[in-house]
């Protein structure tokens, strides 16, 4: 079987390149090993947002009294009633990929796909040739072979949000982006809940400042045991889970500790070109690229930013620079964007700081337990971090963990990707009162130290206490 165009993988990034590829052609095979609902509509970052929601209302209750409201007592969380909301919610984003295979017929294949070279691939048993290959087979959750032993009490993203009911006691291994805001989660409904990671860090944070603030936060609703590997033991009805600090009886256990690429079987030695230790080839990030070779390799699989967003623009790249007329010179990626749904939000925009330490940079903060406007909410927590060239001012990354931290952090990537200065952004309308008046004082903050800032905007002023001046 001879074919222009083969796209392995009907997640976010093959989808996406999907839509490229039908630009060209119409000779194509989308071959889907597994259920045609994506990662994250499936299992990831949909399902865990309803439950997030869920959550954090049912947490609200806490505050009731503050706000003069009485009897949030009388509340409680039905886990069950929760969970098949999340399953409805769930089975509603999904029939978008899941219609696809129906749609495109003969060009859609379930399956598995493997790799014979360059233009060829073995799909069900058949050898298909192809012009070019795009290879998008996405990633699965790692689960530690001797927990198999455990049985149905290892859950992970997969399976967490198919429970009918959740036990009381769980520990969350992995304190990632994900494990803190499904740890964050069960705790807030409820449930007894310890988190365990085998380094000193939570939901990848780079600036040690912003972790030093979140830390105490997380750890006010859930026990953390951190900077030691979590050692699984049999204790009857139980598991006993101990880490950095002491052990944890639980009744399940949430293996959060990241995906690896579905690259098992699929073929990339007989490329022809160098793997790395984990088997994966180099992949030109602008082109996506392997080699010189027309095999493209995009999303989680290639384990570059493996975000839905990032993956929806490496299926696009990868089905541009397929099209036999591409110039090959590849596509410019956006500002790197990343956000925690925990509570309060974390978001990093940019490099992370570690990254650009070595550049003669400035920094400005604001301290959100201050905040006028998160004050009101009773949701005044986290810090706010945004760095910038001394000498021009301009804006380089910034990281926070504070209350609507997804709208400020898409703020600051707006004015990355247009190259704004501290000047340009401070000379932007901010009213009053909003959250975003804590972004104001953190460019504030940072243009004191900002060689020639083009504008001072008030920020050689000393504060009156003002919060609609500061």
């Amino acid at each position: 079987m001879k074919v222009d165009t083969v796209i392995v993988g009907a997640g976010s990034a093959g989808l996406s390149a999907l839509r490229e590829v039908r630009r060209y052609t119409d000779d194509f095979l989308l071959v889907n090993d597994g259920h045609w609902g994506t990662t994250c509509a499936a299992a990831g970052c949909m399902p865990s947002k309803a439950l997030i929601e869920a959550a954090n209302a049912f947490h609200r209750r806490a505050s009731f009294e503050e706000f003069g409201i009485h009897g949030a007592d009388g509340l409680r969380a039905d886990i069950p009633a929760i969970l098949a909301r999340v399953r409805r919610m769930r089975d509603g984003f999904v029939k978008g990929p899941e219609a696809v295979p129906g749609k495109l017929g003969k060009r859609a294949v379930s399956g598995p796909a493997r790799l014979l070279g360059p233009g060829r691939l073995e799909v069900n048993g058949e050898t298909v040739e192809a012009r070019a290959i795009i290879l998008a087979p996405g990633s699965s959750p790692v689960v530690p072979e001797p927990w198999s032993a455990f049985g149905d009490r290892i859950l992970t993203t997969d399976t967490l949000f198919e429970q009918a009911d959740l036990p009381r006691r769980i520990a969350v291994v992995g304190m990632g982006a994900v494990g803190v805001e499904i740890a964050q989660a069960l705790a807030r409904l409820g449930l007894d809940v310890a988190g365990f990671d085998a380094v000193e860090a939570l939901a990848g944070i780079d600036d040690a400042e912003v972790l030093a603030a979140f830390r105490p936060l997380i750890e006010a609703e859930l026990a953390l045991h951190l900077g030691a590997p979590a050692e699984l033991e049999d204790a009857g009805d139980a598991i006993l889970v101990t880490g950095a600090g002491g052990s944890f009886e639980v009744d399940a256990v949430l293996a959060a500790m990241g995906r690896r690429p579905n690259i098992d079987g699929l073929g990339l030695e007989t490329l022809g070109v160098a793997l790395d230790d984990d088997g994966l080839p180099e992949v030109d990030p602008a082109t996506l690229r392997i080699g010189d070779l027309p095999v493209f390799l995009a999303g989680d699989a290639n384990g570059h930013r493996p975000l839905l967003h990032e993956a929806a623009d490496e299926g696009h790249i990868a089905g541009r620079m397929a099209a036999p007329d591409a110039d090959g010179g590849g596509l410019c990626r956006r500002t790197p964007l990343a956000i925690v749904f925990s509570s309060p939000q974390i978001a990093r925009v940019g490099p992370p700081v570690s990254e650009i330490a070595d550049r003669d940079i400035v920094t400005g903060s604001a301290d959100f337990s201050k905040q006028a406007r998160a004050r009101m909410a009773q949701t005044a927590a986290g810090l706010l971090r945004v760095h910038a060239e001394r000498e021009t001012g301009c804006l380089l990354a910034a990281e926070m963990c504070v209350p609507a931290a997804e709208h400020l952090a898409h703020l600051l990537a707006l004015a990355l990707e247009a190259d704004m200065t501290v000047a340009d952004m401070l000379s932007m309308p901010f009213y009053h009162p909003v959250l975003e008046e804590g972004l104001r004082g953190a460019l504030r903050d940072l243009a004191k130290d900002v060689a020639s800032t083009g504008g001072s905007d008030l920020s050689d002023c000393k504060a009156i206490g003002h919060d609609a001046l500061d």
